[in-house]
C-alpha cells in the first residue's frame, strides 16, 4: 500500500483534525504494539478495551496517522505534540472497511473468494499453490478473514499480481455481507456448510444463507464453485437451476453454479484428475480438487496445477505432522467442529503407525444448545475407528466418552492441559502417533509444547 492521508480522507469521508494531507501511509495496524513503518493505527472499540487509549503508544512506535471517533482538534493536540495525522471518523471499523473497499477498487484482476465452515485456509492455500504454477498470485496472509482482517489483507496485496485469493470468514448475521462488500470477489468457492457458529445463527440453513452473501458482488454470469458432496451446497446448485423448494430461500439464478467432488453428478469429479498429496485425508483431496477447478476456470493448465499440489505440505496447526523423538504428533489444534473432528480422527486411524494411535480431544466451542449431542456423535464415530486410547480435556467433550468406552477403548479425562500432558508423557511409547484436536480456545498447543522436548529414552 502506498497512499497518502488525502487518499484516506477520500476513501473514508473522514476529517483531518491534525497533521498533513500529503503524509505517506504504507501499512495498516490494528495493534498499537506492532508497527511496520508509516502505519495508520486503527483503534478498535472492544467489549473490554477501547483502542483509543493506545493512540499515543502507536505514535511512539512509528505510526504516522490514526483514525479516531472520540477526539477533536483540542484533545488530539493535548495528547500529541508532534505532527502525526489524526482522522476523525464516526466509526473506526466502518472507516477501516471503507478504506479497504477503496483499496480493492484499485485492482482489476480476478479475485477468488473462499469461505466455508471447515477448510477455508487449507483450500485457500491449495488454490494459491496451484495457481502459482503459472500465475503471479497475491493472497490473504494468516487468518485475516474478518471484518477488520479483510481490509488489512487488501492493503498488503501485490498490485502487480495476476490473480488474488482471499479468505472470507463470518460468525454472526450480516457479517459476510459486509466483508463481501469490501473484498468483492469475482469468483467464490464454498467448501462446506457445517455447524460452526450455529450458536449465533441457529441452523445450517441460516449458516448457508449467510455465507452465500460471498457472491453478492459477483457480476451476472460469474462463477460460484461449491462442494458437490455437501448436502446443502448440492441444493444451492439445484436452487440456482430453478428447482423449486430446493432451499427455503432464494438463490441467485444469474450465476454459474459449478460443483466439485467425488460424486458422479459434480462438474469437476475426483475420478477425472490424477494427483497425489503429501497432506492426508479425503477432505484434503476435495480441497485440492477445488484448487484444480479454480485453475481450470482461470486458464491455468490443470496438469501443472496438479504437479504443484504434489509439493503442498499443509498449513500450521491444521493436520500438521510433527515428528518428535520416537513418536509423531498430528497437530490439528487450530480449531474444531464436528466435521473437522471426524476428519482428523479418520486421518489418525488411517496413518501408518508402528505403535499406538492416541487421540487427544478437547471441547468444540460455539455449537449452541445441541453441543452435547455433537460431542456424543464424535464419540460414536471415534468408537468405530480402532483407536488405541483417547485423552480428553474440557467439560463438553465428556459427552464423547460413553460410546468410546463402550467400544472397549480406554478414555482418560482431565480438567487441565497440564494434567493431561503430564500423564500423556508417561504413557507414550516408540512409534506412537498422537492427534491433538479441539477448538482454538482450548489451547491444545500447550500440550504440544510439553511433548516437543520429550525423549523417550530419558523416561525410567
Amino acid at each position: 500500500m502506498n497512499i497518502t492521508i488525502k487518499d484516506i480522507l477520500e476513501a473514508t469521508g473522514g476529517r483531518l483534525i491534525r497533521g498533513r494531507g500529503d503524509t505517506a501511509v504504507r501499512h495498516i495496524s490494528l495493534d498499537s504494539r506492532k508497527m511496520s513503518g508509516d502505519d495508520i493505527f486503527v483503534p478498535i472499540i472492544g467489549e473490554k478495551t477501547d483502542g483509543h487509549r493506545f493512540i499515543g503508544g502507536a505514535f511512539e512506535l512509528g505510526a504516522v496517522a490514526a483514525f479516531t471517533s472520540e477526539h477533536d482538534e483540542r484533545s488530539a493536540a493535548e495528547i500529541d505534540q508532534e505532527t502525526h495525522a489524526w482522522i476523525r471518523v464516526d466509526d473506526t471499523v466502518a472507516a477501516l472497511q471503507a478504506l479497504g473497499s477503496w483499496l480493492r477498487g484499485r485492482f482489476t484482476i480476478p479475485f477468488v473468494g473462499v469461505t466455508g465452515s471447515v477448510g477455508k485456509t487449507s483450500t485457500r492455500e491449495m488454490i494459491v499453490c496451484a495457481l502459482s504454477s503459472q500465475k503471479k498470485v497475491t493472497a490473504t496472509a494468516g487468518n485475516s478473514n474478518s471484518q477488520v482482517g479483510v481490509p488489512v489483507t487488501l492493503s498488503l496485496m501485490d498490485p502487480e499480481a495476476d490473480v488474488a485469493v482471499m479468505e472470507l470468514g463470518m460468525s454472526m448475521p450480516g457479517e459476510m455481507s459486509r466483508i463481501a462488500a469490501v473484498g468483492r470477489p469475482t469468483m467464490a468457492v464454498m467448501t462446506n456448510i457445517g455447524v460452526s457458529h450455529i450458536e449465533q445463527l441457529g441452523s445450517r440453513e441460516n449458516i448457508l444463507k449467510e455465507k452465500l452473501h460471498i457472491a453478492d458482488h459477483i457480476a451476472p454470469g460469474g462463477i460460484l464453485l461449491v462442494n458437490g458432496d455437501d448436502s446443502l451446497l448440492r441444493r444451492v446448485k439445484a436452487a440456482a437451476s430453478g428447482e423449486k423448494d430446493a432451499l427455503p430461500f432464494k438463490v441467485r439464478d444469474d450465476l454459474r453454479v459449478l460443483s466439485y467432488g467425488f460424486g458422479d453428478d459434480c462438474d469437476y469429479r475426483r475420478s477425472e484428475y490424477s494427483f497425489s498429496l503429501r497432506v492426508p485425508g479425503r477432505h484434503n483431496e476435495l480441497n485440492a480438487l477445488a484448487a484444480i477447478a479454480v485453475c481450470d476456470l482461470l486458464g491455468v493448465d490443470t496438469s501443472a496445477a496438479a504437479d504443484a499440489l504434489s509439493a503442498f505440505t499443509g498449513t500450521e496447526r491444521r493436520l500438521e505432522f510433527v515428528k518428535l523423538n520416537g513418536f509423531t504428533v498430528i497437530d490439528d489444534s487450530y480449531n474444531a467442529s464436528p466435521d473437522s473432528m471426524k476428519a482428523a480422527l479418520q486421518v489418525l486411524a488411517d496413518t501408518d503407525c508402528t505403535g499406538r494411535r492416541i487421540a487427544v480431544l478437547a471441547d468444540m466451542l460455539e455449537l449452541g444448545p445441541d453441543s452435547p449431542r455433537y460431542h456424543r456423535e464424535v464419540g460414536e464415530y471415534a468408537a468405530t475407528l480402532g483407536i488405541d486410547a483417547v485423552y480428553t480435556v474440557g467439560t463438553l467433550i465428556e459427552n464423547a466418552s460413553a460410546p468410546i468406552e463402550a467400544a472397549g477403548i480406554p478414555v482418560y479425562h482431565y480438567g487441565s492441559n497440564a494434567a493431561l500432558a503430564r500423564d500423556l508423557v508417561w504413557g507414550l511409547g516408540y512409534g506412537d502417533t498422537v492427534l491433538l484436536k479441539g477448538s482454538n480456545g482450548m489451547h491444545l498447543g500447550e500440550i504440544l509444547q510439553e511433548l516437543k522436548p520429550l525423549r523417550l529414552d530419558d523416561l525410567p
